[in-house]
């Protein structure tokens, strides 16, 4: 089969590594790529949301399957114009991936579906944000209701911060993703990324993770798009899973269909595991990203085929296995991010997809310069991942993978998976 992958971060890289081995994939594209993918497969300058252009490609090469890596093209509708072209896709349509494209949507479905959730109201005008932000005493979240590359989410802890963050995002900080903002309850507990697949009627329950947003060490810092993770979740039990799958996952794909959108695709939930059970923080409609670093190599099933039957149909007779190893992944970013930061700087021992220390290097934000050095080209740039026996084996072989790779003004967080 001839797969194209579209996207050109951190989990695209992973994805490419878990179908590359495939019995099935004969040819694997990549659009548009980045130098860590490269070893995998041929890269084509085509950018993630042009959509015009990526159906073009797509029926250019003929390909077999389409897999969507990042969430914009998806929410812009790339899956249904592929399938306009008759051409097989992996991932949501539009109107399923409103579920991440509008977090009032979600919201409101949820509500529609009794689906766990913190109070919440959305708002155009700051004076009504900041009313319904009063009644809360300041202790809440304020989200800008579109995409913002997962960085729109201010968490306030009184009336003043609260109030500065809706005057910020209504102002424009995120531009058109915050003309809409919401102002949600803020809730208590150990956060859980909860990934499930779907096939329009099925659910399949895939795994779990733990993601860590703020820049700096002790979750301090602004929200980044992730600066690590580890999977399995280590509050994941059998009893909770079948809980999140009860109240949260199977709704979600129930309503879906219901509402006329069935959804396709991996569905992630991020969700606050409170003292009144698991409740919905953000859905997103593709894997995450680090989580994508740290859950597809503990695969130890064929992920290819896992995606063909999401697309086929019958998720209700498959099944995966999984290497009983702990995954986690450090990111290293450029310093200054998730604000400025500078680009092409010189990246040393990172040419290889493994490193010396046993590590896996996912390229994020990387590109070559003429001379053919890598260099940085993001602000999180690699995300170094490791297997092992359990949660600390895997953390200090992580660490000990990221000392063999250098850039002048490389960070990372030093405590990801210490918790």
């Amino acid at each position: 089969m001839k797969i194209l992958i579209i996207g050109s971060g951190g989990r695209e890289h992973a994805l490419a590594w878990s179908i590359f081995d495939s019995p099935l994939c004969d040819e694997l594209i990549i659009a548009p790529g980045n130098p860590g993918i490269a070893q995998l497969g041929r890269c084509e300058a085509v950018s993630a949301e042009d959509t015009a252009a990526l159906v073009a490609l797509a029926k250019n090469e003929a390909a077999d399957l389409v897999i969507v890596g990042p969430e914009v093209p998806l929410v812009n509708g790339l899956a249904d114009d592929l399938i306009a072209a008759n051409i097989p896709v992996f991932g949501p349509h539009a109107a399923a991936a409103r579920l991440e494209g509008s977090k009032a949507f979600a919201r409101d479905f949820c509500d529609r579906h009794n689906i766990p959730q913190p109070k919440w109201q959305n708002f155009t005008k700051a004076e009504a944000a900041t009313a319904f932000a009063a009644k809360l005493n300041g202790y809440c979240v304020i989200k800008a209701d579109g995409l913002a590359a997962g960085k729109g989410v201010v968490v306030c802890s009184n009336l003043k911060e609260a109030e500065q963050a809706i005057i910020e995002l209504l102002g424009g900080r995120f531009g058109l993703a915050s003309q809409e903002i919401l102002v949600e309850e803020r809730i208590t507990g150990p956060e859980l990324s909860a990934f499930a697949l779907m096939d329009g009627k099925s659910v399949l329950w895939l795994a779990s993770a733990q993601d860590y947003k703020r820049a700096f060490d002790g979750d301090a810092g602004p929200n980044t798009g992730g600066m690590g993770a580890v999977s399995p979740s280590p509050h994941e039990t059998d009893v909770l899973r079948d809980q999140i799958m009860s109240t949260i996952i199977t709704p979600v794909a129930k309503g879906m269909a219901a509402e006329g959108c069935p959804y396709n695709g991996v569905l992630y939930a991020g969700l606050m595991l409170t003292e009144g059970g698991p409740k919905v923080i953000e859905f997103n409609c593709r894997f995450g990203d680090p989580e994508a670093q740290v859950v597809l190599p503990r695969l130890k099933s064929d992920f290819l085929s896992a995606a063909l039957t999401v697309v086929e149909g019958g998720l209700e007779n498959f099944d995966l296995r999984w290497i009983d190893q702990t995954a986690v992944t450090v990111v290293m970013a450029a310093d200054g991010y998730p604000g400025s930061y500078q680009k092409g700087q010189p990246i040393h021992g990172a040419d290889q997809l493994e490193t010396a220390a046993g590590g896996l290097i996912f390229h994020a934000g990387t590109a070559s310069a003429d001379d053919g050095q890598l260099i940085s080209a993001g602000g999180r740039v690699l995300a170094v991942t490791a297997l092992g026996n359990d949660r600390q084996l895997a953390r200090s072989e992580a660490y000990a993978a990221v000392k063999t790779v250098f850039w002048p003004d490389a960070m990372f967080r030093t405590d990801i998976a210490a918790d």
